[in-house]
């Protein structure tokens, strides 16, 4: 596979998914920019925010490449002294309570020793429905069973351990799938990559759609702000593309763009008994569902 073929690939997905969001939200307003790595590389950073379903959303392409740092070289699938590495990686924080936060990435690594492919996709809801679950989790169980390279159990498996806070003994959300370091069959890989970048607008944005003008008040807000506070606490603490990024000298501002525009942190809230927020916490406390 060629590099430019990669990149394009990836390309089509940015374009994709960031039409179909602006489809959805007409208030968002999109902003491209441009950024170069000095180490080799660089990237398309495509940030969404408004008044309307949208409260912050990026869609980022990156190609980078250049010398291996050594804080990287234990944690690669093959190790070398020069690395390439490009891939999507699209993040959506609605306004509403009710609409869940999406996440996706997809990404192709290389060395001078070997090179692989990850990536995954996983939601994140703040009031518990299962229906948007089972819709998210059925269509990445679709795209999987059609590509024999694809493990939808093992990766739903590996997307509920990875998406996990071990200092909060919680869950992130209701998981998705979570794949990485696959070293065989790349065409056959790539083709299963490009299949679910195209599925990730059916998966999402209906859910988007539905729940992100239901009627919410200041106390789901609280909530709201609250349950992104430990989405924050993830993404910079355990998060390995957060650290991938900010390690090989990517633009920080677009590595950061995951992070929601507003969050709270209150430990001395305790949710109401047999409330929906009790319902969240008690299904992010528990053992991972099949959904």
């Amino acid at each position: 596979m060629k590099r430019s073929e990669l990149e394009d690939g990836y390309r089509n997905v940015q374009a994709t998914l960031a039409a179909a969001l602006g489809r959805l939200d007409g208030a968002a307003h999109l902003d491209k920019e441009k950024w170069d790595r000095a180490g080799g590389g660089g990237g398309d950073s495509w940030t969404m925010a408004g008044d309307g379903l949208v409260e912050r959303a990026a869609v980022n392409l990156s190609a980078v490449w250049g010398e291996t740092p050594p804080a990287m070289t234990e944690r690669m699938a093959s190790r070398g002294t020069h690395f390439y590495a490009t891939g999507i990686s699209t993040i959506v924080h609605p306004r509403n309570p009710h609409a869940p936060t999406f996440h996706a990435n997809l990404r192709y690594f290389e060395t001078d020793t070997g090179a692989w492919f990850g990536g995954g996709a996983d939601l994140t809801p703040y009031y518990l429905d299962a229906d948007d679950a089972r819709h998210f989790h059925g269509s990445l169980r679709s795209v999987c069973d059609r590509h024999d390279v694809a493990d939808h159990a093992g990766w739903k498996t590996e997307c509920d351990r990875y998406f996990f806070l071990p200092h909060r003994g919680e869950a992130r959300g209701v998981g998705g799938i979570f794949f990485d370091h696959l070293t065989d069959s790349l065409e056959a890989v790539w083709e299963f990559q490009q299949d679910l970048g195209a599925l990730l607008v059916d998966a999402y944005l209906p859910i988007l759609e539905a729940r992100g003008r239901a009627p919410f008040g200041p106390a789901q807000d609280r909530w709201h702000e609250l349950r992104r506070g430990r989405y924050v606490e993830f993404n910079l603490v355990w998060d390995r593309g957060t650290r991938f990024g900010l390690e090989t000298g990517g633009r920080a501002a677009s590595i950061l763009a995951s992070l929601p525009p507003r969050a709270r942190w209150d430990e001395t809230f305790r949710a109401e008994p047999d409330s929906r927020e009790q319902e969240l916490l008690d299904f992010v406390r528990g053992e991972p569902r099949a959904w």
